[in-house]
């Protein structure tokens, strides 16, 4: 199991020399995720002062699963309850550990009940060096978990105003809560990109079918899609994943794909029940 993450935070920190003769400056990093987690790192070995907000739970960003969904599965209600992973459950690497892992804190092979030794492990092991990074270099006691930025801007001075509030996810969007306003040198956006599903509003007719519609980052597991007919629009590694995934349970699988092969198109080999197609060009329903 990863460590808590209190006992990630009551580690102290080991030294980090000063690299460099730079101004000391306090920093704001926004997001401890794998961008966040490193920066931090690097800017601390600077010598800089820096606080990691961190709107979760923990530290991981994308790599912490979690099996809920956003109350609008295609993710395009400004009202909706957001959840920032887009993972599924059954999500492996498609890059070697090798590949992933910081220079001078390689993502090695682990011992223990729940690690994952396989070259291309599962999301869990990924979110486990992330914690075992941050603990190992101290980057816990900089991090303010549950607490999301809500506004940053420059002002006139060059300095930048942050604010923030504690976090709640059932909280509506336009609510500001109790927030909290703080000054910095610099701030470093490491929030990523996959909260906000792309939607393919181009197909005619996709925005009238009353059939049941969710984006990949709302898909969890392929229960749901139990004896159903499913149709995948999109060709890239999730829907690889997610395509096989449901083939397991589902009726029927097709996958529609704008930059397929006219050769590719028909039945998928080595499955009974998926096949190729270009992509949709008109939805029509009874």
């Amino acid at each position: 199991m990863p460590p808590p993450i209190n006992s990630i935070l009551r580690q102290p920190p080991p030294p980090l020399p000063l690299m460099s003769s730079l101004t000391t400056r306090h920093v704001a990093v926004i997001g401890a995720g794998a961008a966040g987690l490193v920066a931090a790192r690097e800017l601390r070995r600077e010598g800089h002062h820096v606080v990691v907000f961190e709107r979760g739970e923990q530290v991981g960003g994308t790599w912490v699963y979690t099996p809920e969904r956003e109350s609008d599965p295609l993710g395009v209600d400004p009202k909706r309850r957001v959840v920032h992973s887009s993972l599924y459950d059954s999500l492996r690497t498609n890059l070697p550990r090798e590949c992933m892992g910081v220079r001078d804190y390689p993502f090695e092979r682990r011992e223990g009940k729940e690690r994952d030794p396989r070259r291309f492990p599962g999301h869990r092991e990924v979110l486990m060096y992330l914690q075992d990074f941050a603990a190992h270099f101290g980057i816990g006691q900089v991090v303010r978990l549950q607490t999301e930025v809500v506004f940053a801007g420059l002002g006139e001075e060059g300095k930048w105003r942050v604010r923030s509030r504690p976090s709640n996810h059932n909280r509506m969007r336009s609510d500001d809560g109790d927030c909290v306003d703080e000054i910095y040198d610099a701030v470093v956006v490491c929030n990523g990109h996959y909260v906000q599903p792309r939607i393919a509003h181009n197909i005619p007719g996709i925005t009238a079918w009353p059939g049941k519609q969710i984006h990949s980052h709302n898909y969890r597991t392929a229960e749901p899609f139990q004896d159903q007919v499913v149709v995948l629009i999109g060709g890239a590694a999730s829907a690889v994943d997610i395509s096989r995934d449901i083939a397991t349970v589902a009726k029927e699988v097709h996958i529609a794909d704008r930059s397929l092969n006219e050769n590719a198109i028909g039945k998928l080999p080595g499955h009974d029940n998926m096949w190729l197609h270009s992509m949709v060009k008109l939805i029509i329903h009874d």
